[in-house]
């Protein structure tokens, strides 16, 4: 059996190792397993793709047996048997033992991953398609090597993402950083090298809190936008349009829309 999607990519079958609250609305969960030791990655913004079990199975079903062709035959199990496919960020990767961490965000209303991390518990079983090379085209946060101010807005669901990056960002960068959660218990102590000036929003207008902020001064910025895909696209029209950053020093990403599932999601995409 092969399990090989297209490199730099391959699948890593997991089970949960432990959970822990981080607050109100995230929960931690560490997954661990033999294949981890093919499992490489940079780290920053990682993105995977987990795929989570119905109710009452033992595990995600998803046909890697056919290799390159496990996404259509994926998409032809039937919808109640069918793993149920989610996009996530890489909140860590330790060794001896090889174990990962990832950070999931408790929506309410609960949708299915939300329940099921929520009610996680060791030996669940998980599926998980992610980098077999470090340096991947699904890490986004990519500064140039001129920049000389990193700013940064994100939503709750990039919270993980965003301090992810921080960490890897060494002594003596000028970051400004905003993010949005909706309640004070889930704001963290961010670890960071960098000169990071963090400022947490508890249910405010992020992108008001950026257009009123005075930005210290900076002749090649770089911007990593994150989070509901609407105000990522109203924020980029303001350093873009407003700020006038240059756009190819921008980064944006919508990890969600409102009012859409991800299935909903990748259909229209």
């Amino acid at each position: 059996m092969t399990t090989a999607v297209a490199a730099p990519f391959r699948f890593f079958p997991l089970q949960v190792i432990r959970t822990r609250r981080l607050g109100p609305s995230m929960v931690r969960i560490t997954f661990g397993g033999d294949d981890l030791a093919y499992f490489f990655s940079d780290g920053r913004d990682q993105s995977l793709s987990l795929f989570l079990p119905h109710p009452g199975q033992h595990e995600p079903r998803v046909p890697i047996e056919l290799g390159d062709g496990w996404w259509q035959g994926w998409r032809e199990l039937p919808d109640g048997v069918r793993a149920v496919m989610r996009s996530y960020t890489l909140r860590a990767l330790r060794r001896n033992p090889d174990e990962i961490d990832i950070d999931f965000v408790l929506h309410e209303p609960a949708g299915h991953a939300s329940h099921w991390a929520s009610h996680a518990t060791a030996g669940d079983r998980v599926l998980l398609l992610g980098p077999a090379i470090a340096d991947n085209r699904a890490i986004r946060f990519r500064p140039p090597q001129d920049t000389d101010l990193v700013v940064i807005w994100g939503d709750d669901t990039a919270v993980p993402a965003v301090s992810a990056i921080l960490e890897t960002l060494p002594a003596g960068t000028r970051a400004r950083v905003w993010l949005e959660v909706h309640d004070a218990g889930d704001i963290q102590d961010l670890a960071t090298e960098a000169d990071a000036e963090i400022t947490w929003l508890v249910d405010e207008d992020g992108l008001a809190a950026v257009r009123a902020a005075e930005l210290p001064p900076a002749e090649r910025p770089y911007v990593w936008i994150a989070g509901e895909s609407g105000r990522v696209k109203a924020l980029r029209r303001h350093v873009v349009g407003e700020r006038g950053i240059d756009r190819r020093r921008v980064t944006f990403v919508g990890y969600w829309r409102q009012g859409m599932t991800e299935e909903q999601l990748r259909a229209a995409e």
